[in-house]
């Protein structure tokens, strides 16, 4: 009993407490607790791994109770799961807001709950992990965590203004604040062309600027390197006057280079959101703007709140996706023009949720910034070679199918033997299988990918290079990158028919293709005349809508056959 983790269950319906006990007390001790009050009492007396609260209930609701536990540094860590009523989605994005890792709905799923529950705990692990890997690397830094003033600048750093500005915001809970994140545009350009003490110099004058704008009213803050936080009263913030006197300021110096603050500002609407989330959300802000000449602020707004709970969602959901298969893949034909020959095929994921789907370019982004991408991937080359043995199984004569590798698969050191465990485990011809990469992950790290590519290659895999031409390094990396086939970016025959110049580059790329004795194959294809135009330049390896969209496992082994006349 006592080496279990401890679950604190808080729900004023008996019922609903016995349910979940039910659920899980042979993996959890259970405590129990009528309403938030009760509740916090137990946090404050023993440890506890896991709360379970209902939003709804007498004395203090779940609402409360998150923001009693969120204010405090000892129990803020402790992973919320909400419950609430089903189909109340507007409490369930206020809770999220406020920390809370999940929420489960009512009448409980079983299957669900468990599943929601073992990933909650599974992502606080994997930060306890990450966090243990990299305590010896920060350990500098956490001896200043406890020093308000920031070294070079004297403002407050990081840790001094999260707590100064959260107490100043309850404090004045009447007072109507904005979070303003500002940073400098190239300011590694800066410290490049001139030396540290010139960027240092910036550095220190902007946050005097900063000082003297919020006064007594406000905070100012140094985040890290170039970043800057501002709290200050919403009405007493001018962004026009600010970042004029900010240039005024700055030009003062006499330094021969254009200095380009940008500032992203939240509103505060929630004054019990974590200092750290309000930030984030004005860096959103930011970052929408940031690179624009004419534009040199922007506000936080509800298609940034959409997107923020979206992304949550699909954090929320991917282990149950996986687990219940949602995700399938689709395969898109690759064709010869002359012979109207399907010669190949590239394996896309789909996912399906909830008799829709998600977009691949929403998910993909998230998951190569959370590192799923790696498992995802993973089963995706699993579901191509089950299609590669179907094909084989059925008689028929293979068409070889092609798999995404995202740049985060070359840190596996397992990538190869992964690769070679699903050609032994489904008895294929390794050329059946092709390997697609991303300039993205030559400009990463080079010589690692240079070298997994010669192994592939040297066990029978065929590269392709993804979206050549899309990037700033392609023709550097064909001096070094031994891949098999080019795969063109499909901008460039999108353009043919409205860019002579886009044409005239199309043409030495085949023509450069050739010469190195690289297979080339054109993405995007969608017209008569721009099939043409490439088997008149001497390219007939073509994918895209003109032939064929992509299409699910059953439509695609169904064309193959009637291609093959069975």
């Amino acid at each position: 009993m006592e080496d279990k983790p401890v679950m604190l269950i808080v729900d004023d319906v008996e019922i609903n407490r016995v349910v979940l006990t039910q659920f899980f007390q042979e993996e959890y001790q259970i405590i129990e607790a009528e309403n938030g009050k009760e509740a916090l009492s137990v946090i404050e007396e023993q440890p506890i791994s896991i709360v379970l609260v209902d939003l709804v209930m007498p004395i203090m609701d779940g609402f409360q109770m998150i923001s009693m536990m969120k204010r405090n540094d000892q129990f803020a860590g402790i992973p919320v799961v909400v419950m609430t009523a089903n189909n109340d989605g507007d409490s369930e994005a206020r809770a999220m807001e406020m920390g809370a890792a999940d929420f489960i709905t009512k009448p409980y799923n079983p299957t669900i709950v468990r599943c929601r529950i073992r990933n909650v705990m599974a992502r606080e692990e994997i930060e306890w992990r990450r966090v243990a890997q990299v305590a010896q690397n920060r350990q500098l830094m956490e001896m200043h965590q406890y020093v308000e003033k920031d070294s070079l600048t004297g403002i407050y750093n990081r840790e001094a203004f999260y707590r100064k500005a959260a107490e100043l915001m309850q404090e004045h809970h009447q007072t109507q604040y904005s979070i303003v994140y500002l940073d400098i545009s190239c300011f590694k350009v800066i410290n490049d062309l001139f030396r540290i003490e010139t960027g240092n110099l910036i550095l220190k004058t902007a946050a005097f600027y900063f000082n003297m704008l919020v006064g007594e009213e406000g905070l100012c803050s140094r985040i890290e390197a170039d970043h800057f936080v501002l709290c200050v009263p919403t009405d007493k913030l001018d962004m026009d006057k600010m970042i004029a006197g900010l240039d005024s300021t700055i030009q003062s110096l006499g330094i021969s280079h254009n200095i380009v603050f940008y500032a992203g500002i939240y509103p505060v609407d929630n004054a019990y959101l974590p200092i750290d989330q309000m930030c984030d959300r004005a860096h959103m802000a930011l970052n929408r703007i940031k690179g624009r000449y004419m534009t040199r602020f922007a506000y936080y707004d509800k298609a940034m709140r959409d997107q923020m709970i979206e992304e949550q969602m699909i954090v929320r959901n991917m282990e149950y996706a996986l687990q219940e298969r949602q995700f399938v893949i689709n395969l898109q034909p690759i064709y010869n023009s002359s012979t109207n020959g399907i010669i190949g095929a590239e394996a896309l994921v789909r996912w399906n949720y909830n008799k829709g789907h998600i977009s691949p370019g929403k998910f993909i982004p998230i998951f190569e910034n959370n590192g799923f991408i790696v498992r995802l991937d993973r089963f995706v080359w699993e579901e191509a070679c089950k299609v590669l043995r179907a094909q084989l199984d059925a008689g028929l004569d293979p068409v070889p199918v092609s798999v995404n590798l995202s740049r985060l698969n070359f840190y596996s050191q397992d990538l190869l033997e992964f690769l070679q465990g699903l050609i032994k485990k489904y008895e294929l011809p390794t050329n059946l299988l092709k390997l697609e990469i991303t300039e993205s992950a030559y400009m990463e790290n080079p010589h690692q990918l240079i070298a997994m590519v010669r192994a592939f290659r040297g066990n029978g895999f065929s590269v392709m290079m993804d979206d050549f031409g899309s990037g700033y390094s392609s023709l550097s990396m064909l001096k070094d990158l031994p891949v098999d086939v080019l795969k063109i970016d499909m901008a460039f025959v999108q353009e043919v028919d409205k860019s002579s110049r886009a044409g005239a580059i199309l043409e030495s790329i085949v023509g450069l293709g050739k010469h190195l004795r690289m297979e080339v194959v054109v993405e995007g294809v969608e017209t008569k005349e721009q099939v043409d135009f490439l088997e008149k330049i001497g390219c007939r390896a073509i994918q895209g809508y003109y032939f064929s969209k992509p299409l699910d496992v059953d439509s695609f082994m169904g064309l193959v056959k009637r291609s093959q006349g069975i």
